[in-house]
């Protein structure tokens, strides 16, 4: 009885593994034709700020708790002492500089870090990876130890579903609030359009496998690349190529989203802002109410006209709509 149990087992185990391993191998990263499925036009006009010199823009660095250095912008405030502190996280496949005029334009209100993940900018140590899925999280804990107040974090896209990632795990009593902008929630989420309308080439079967693997505590594989971005040639080519990031391994593309359970996470948010755009090619603005009032009351919606995916860091109405959030939050 016990050998045929056994036998059962090692049979069952067998079919898992090669279940796994064969959705792995079945998929695999393809050259993409770079094309325009997120409009990076008026993000590329604008560029990155040159302010005069001055201690208030700094390009810094902290050192996390495995010692790798992690750059931040640092725009300090010029108003009153007890301004909040706010930190930014950019979204896929671009770096900290996106929040540049942003930041800047806090001053007044903010002491701002806009921070750029680990796998991203030039020249990173591994572009498109981390160590360990969850690594984004622990770094942002360990950026928020060095000053005795709870920020507020803010987040772009993927940015904004790391946010929602934080809130919901270890470290999120850290924060104060949360400002969401166009959050990526998950693929199966009301609020995402099909391939987040075209900007993104995900490895379906590919991920299978590997959550299979994850699920036995296997972890041997989680380097491989899941997702892919269709990045336009104007990035590529232009003067911000070599900041553009362009492929995840399975640990940065789950460390860079709310859990598979994501209403679990959305369900630990402090009291937040969300922002979206009318225009959003690869969210649905419309779609964060009706979902996510149904998790929490902490929630404010704004939905912007005329702003698309990128546009909505820099549009005139975000910004009118942190420095109201700034000044009604609790810190």
């Amino acid at each position: 009885m016990i050998s045929n149990i056994l036998t059962f087992a090692v049979i069952s185990l067998t079919i898992y593994f090669l279940i796994a391993f064969g959705m792995i191998i079945s998929q695999r990263p393809k050259p993409l034709e770079a094309c325009e499925g997120l409009d990076f036009k008026k993000l590329l006009a604008s560029g990155t700020i040159n302010p005069p010199e001055t201690p208030a823009f700094s390009r810094e660095s902290f050192t996390a708790r495995d010692g790798a250095e992690i750059m931040y912008t640092h725009v300090k405030s010029d108003g009153p002492e007890a301004m909040p502190l706010v930190i930014m996280v950019h979204g896929s496949g671009w770096y900290g500089g996106q929040f540049d005029r942003l930041a800047w334009a806090l001053k007044d209100v903010a002491e701002v870090k806009a921070i750029t993940l680990r796998g991203h900018r030039d020249r990173p140590a591994r572009r498109g990876d981390v160590d360990y899925t969850g690594q984004f999280e622990d770094d942002i804990a360990d950026l928020i130890a060095a000053d005795p107040r709870r920020p507020i974090l803010l987040g772009h896209s993927s940015g904004g579903g790391l946010a929602v990632r934080f809130a919901g795990g270890p470290h999120g009593d850290k924060i104060a609030g949360a400002i969401l902008l166009a959050p990526f929630l998950q693929y199966n989420a009301p609020t995402t359009r099909p391939n987040s309308g075209g900007w993104a080439h995900v490895l379906i079967r590919r991920i299978i496998g590997l959550a299979m693997l994850n699920n036995l505590g296997i972890h041997w594989l989680d380097h491989l690349t899941t997702i892919q971005f269709n990045m336009p040639s104007a990035v590529l080519d232009g003067p911000l190529g070599d900041f553009a990031t362009t492929s995840y391994s399975w640990r940065l593309n789950t460390s860079f989203a709310p859990r598979r359970a994501y209403h679990d996470d959305i369900a630990k948010l402090p009291r937040f802002l969300l922002v979206a755009g009318a225009q959003d090619e690869a969210m649905a603005a419309d779609q964060y109410a009706p979902l996510m009032e149904n998790i929490t009351d902490k929630g404010r919606y704004e939905i912007v006209d005329g702003a698309a995916h990128l546009d909505i860091v820099d549009a005139p109405e975000t910004e009118a709509l942190i420095r109201d959030y700034l000044g009604r939050i609790d810190n």
